[in-house]
């Protein structure tokens, strides 16, 4: 593995400048010897160009005007068209099509004329005038290559252009389709479950009221204080649905007004009095976590207390809530139930819930018998 990434870096390295500037390298060392493996006599002026020509190749990526210039003048002193050629080439793909390009390239073609004319000190002819239409057509493919690279280059950052803003438009078509799914669920909630919760909360007072006796009385408003809270936590669902901005995912005000880990004493007294034997052991003072981790660890032990009033009743629970290892970790465990009637099966949808409520924070569930013939349900929630 070690020598895989080292291979990579040195990948990365070579595709880099580096490459870039060695290969530039290459082409001015070829050029600089050309007047010498020619048999051209050196002089003062060609060595100078060559400079100047080397100069500008090695900056023809940043600057490919002054590159040109230079190769220009390398071809009137020289006669070696190569640093011009390259730096034509450069300055189509990095500049593409534009007055600049197309007055270099006949700027080249002039400076070829008088080269072939005044440096090789040859005169107007049918042979010359060919031999310079045949150049200009061969240098000519430089400047078209060029052009070529820059204008696939900018083919294909349009295309990608088009593909970001089509995935954005897509999933700006997905949000708001999800947002109207919201709204719409947001809607039926509260014409429908809402009002039901209304009705048997006024039911459950009422009956609190005119009770024949006073068990019946304490079972009332039990059951009337139930009612009020569900449906106090009905509205502030029904606020996180229709408040895209709140969601209880990004610790927004939907999140902060639910329920947390403290609220587990309270779940858990309200689940004595209901008739369940319960117990609770927990920390003085609750531990602190991100709201969605308070409100998921309410919505587990509260899931796992109604199952175990549904599928054991009558059979003792035990909550703990403890944190080990900078986790907060629920258990929640239930004997067999001893009273008949109790619900024997389920949807699954609360289990299923409270795996996907730890997922969702980063956590895990774990649930299964235990070796006494009850349940048991075990939360690890990040802190």
């Amino acid at each position: 593995m070690r020598a895989l990434g080292d291979r990579r870096q040195w990948l990365s390295w070579w595709d880099g400048k580096v490459r870039s500037l060695l290969f530039d390298l290459v082409i001015a060392l070829l050029l600089s010897t050309g007047p010498v493996t020619n048999g051209t006599p050196v002089t003062p002026l060609m060595i100078w160009a060559t400079i100047g020509a080397t100069a500008g190749l090695l900056l023809r990526r940043r600057f490919p005007e002054v590159a040109i210039v230079a190769g220009l003048a390398a071809l009137l002193v020289t006669a070696s068209p190569l640093p011009a050629l390259v730096a034509l080439y450069t300055l189509a793909r990095r500049r593409g099509p534009g007055l600049v390009l197309w007055c270099a390239g006949g700027l080249t073609v002039v400076c070829l004329v008088v080269a072939e004319i005044v440096v090789q000190e040859v005169w107007f002819g049918f042979p010359v005038l060919l031999g310079v239409a045949v150049k200009a057509a061969l240098y000519s493919v430089p400047l078209m290559l060029g052009l070529w690279l820059h204008q696939r280059a900018a083919s294909l950052t349009a295309t990608r252009e088009r593909i970001d803003r089509a995935e954005r438009e897509q999933a700006l078509l997905a949000e708001r389709a999800v947002t109207e799914e919201r709204r719409r669920i947001a809607r039926e909630m509260h014409d429908v479950v809402a009002h039901r919760a209304s009705v048997m909360t006024l039911q459950a007072g009422a009956l609190s009221v005119r009770a024949p006796d006073e068990r019946t009385a304490e079972t009332a408003e039990i059951i009337r204080q139930n009612s009020a809270k569900a449906l106090t936590e009905l509205r502030e669902m029904l606020q996180v649905l229709r408040d895209t901005g709140n969601d209880e995912d990004d610790g927004g005000a939907g999140a902060r007004s639910g329920p947390s880990v403290g609220g587990v004493a309270s779940l858990v007294r309200e689940t004595a009095d209901a008739g369940t034997e319960v117990s609770l052991r927990m920390p003085d003072v609750p531990p602190e976590t991100s709201p969605a981790v308070g409100r998921a660890a309410y919505r587990v032990v509260q899931e796992a207390l109604t199952n175990a009033a549904k599928h054991a009743a009558g059979a003792p629970v035990r909550v703990d809530v403890e944190v080990a290892d900078e986790q907060l970790v629920l258990t929640v465990d239930n004997d067999r139930g001893t009273e008949s009637g109790a619900a024997a099966t389920g949807s699954g949808y609360g289990l299923l819930g409270m795996r996907e409520r730890a997922a969702f924070v980063g956590g895990a569930l774990e649930t299964g018998p235990t070796g006494s013939g009850g349940y048991r349900v075990r939360a690890v929630l990040p802190l």
